[in-house]
């Protein structure tokens, strides 16, 4: 992703300029049957992106909707059962397969780069939607004005506008739905606990900056343990050493590196409560329906964080925060204060909080 990054600064902006501006079409709804999604980037944007797949599908429930993404967040597309196929343009095979392709409808849910809006011109399409945030604009039929403080499942809304369709009157709470394979894996892996209630702590971060820490995550572990309440970590294999570091002082079950995205999102799906910075795993939880504490410090909350009765936002709102804009974060003169200040009890009170906030709707307490 980096590499792409690299490449569109160098070449993204001159091949914008230079590439043909699309044909204007009149649009009929009607013919719409062939769709095109384009979504680059991580598994937090694949995520907020589904309730947008799903208003498709039900606006066009007998199209065929295709997805784009890459490989490390394609998995993300299969908690959506709006989709028809995902392929990757980092699989040359399969991005040759959608430029031989037709489509009715072309969307690229891109928010800066310019790459993504290059292909979406070379795909064969009358219709062709992004955001307009620089010389991405010429490559459309209809570029879409990009709001980079709002939340972001309402700005993906936004490339609907162009179909002349509106976002839901409410938003759904629950939107993902994980394969029966990856629910029954899951069981498997969580027998151990008989049943009984856990609470999900993911300790990773795509960047050292949205880090909270491994001895703030063990000591945290063993304050809900001590509690009363199971504790279950969860990862990928890049997260796999400061899980040891952290189970070995607690005796905390660790899954982490031991499970796909989907297995990941079954675990989720059994929790009672997820703690996580911002993150992909942090927007499954959400995009499931479960209560979550999560910590902030240098993103920005109002685009990123989780909203409505169940979340917890922990932020500082340091005068230097936010700081990260998608995927950029300049060095911090004050050594991520934002984040780094956040402590333990702030985030063991916010999880009773929840807890007891669920007990006390089924007649007992949980602390």
């Amino acid at each position: 992703m980096m590499l792409l990054k690299k490449v569109d600064r160098l070449i993204g902006h001159w091949l914008a300029c230079i590439w043909p501006m699309p044909r204007q079409f009149k649009r009929h709804s009607s013919l719409v049957t062939r769709l095109l999604v384009i979504r680059p980037g991580g598994i937090g944007d694949a995520v907020f992106l589904i309730p947008v797949l799903t208003q498709l599908r039900n606006t066009y429930p007998t199209a065929h909707i295709d997805v784009l993404a890459e490989k490390r967040n394609c998995e993300a597309f299969a908690l959506c059962s709006a989709v028809d196929k995902v392929l990757c343009y980092d699989r040359p095979q399969e991005l040759w397969k959608v430029l031989r392709s037709r489509y009715d409808v072309v969307i690229d849910s891109e928010q800066w780069y310019r790459l993504s809006a290059i292909l979406a011109r070379m795909v064969r399409s009358h219709i062709s939607i992004g955001y307009g945030t620089n010389e991405r604009k010429r490559m459309f039929t209809h570029p879409v004005t990009y709001n980079p403080d709002a939340y972001e499942q309402v700005t993906f809304f936004d490339l609907l506008r162009p179909l002349e369709l509106a976002p839901p009157s409410e938003r759904k709470h629950c939107f993902l739905s994980v394969p029966v394979a990856a629910q029954i894996r899951a069981a498997e892996m969580l027998r151990s606990l008989a049943g009984r209630p856990f609470i999900a702590l993911f300790h990773g971060a795509s960047v050292p900056e949205k880090s909270w820490g491994v001895n703030k995550f063990t000591d945290l572990s063993l304050r809900l343990q001590d509690a009363g309440h199971e504790v279950v970590f969860v990862g990928g294999k890049e997260d796999v050493s400061a899980a040891a570091v952290i189970t070995s002082e607690t005796s905390a079950i660790n899954l982490t590196g031991k499970t796909t995205l989907l297995e990941t999102a079954g675990i989720l799906n059994r929790c009672c409560l997820l703690i996580s910075g911002d993150s992909g795993v942090l927007h499954i939880g959400v995009g499931l329906g479960k209560k979550t504490v999560s910590i902030f410090g240098p993103s920005n909350t109002n685009k990123w964080a989780p909203r409505g009765d169940g979340h917890i936002v922990i932020n500082h709102h340091l005068s230097c925060s936010p700081c990260s804009h998608f995927g950029i974060m300049p060095p911090c003169p004050i050594g991520v204060q934002c984040i780094r200040d956040i402590t333990v009890d702030e985030v063991f009170t916010a999880a009773k909080k929840l807890l007891n906030a669920k007990q006390d709707m089924e007649g007992h307490d949980a602390f």
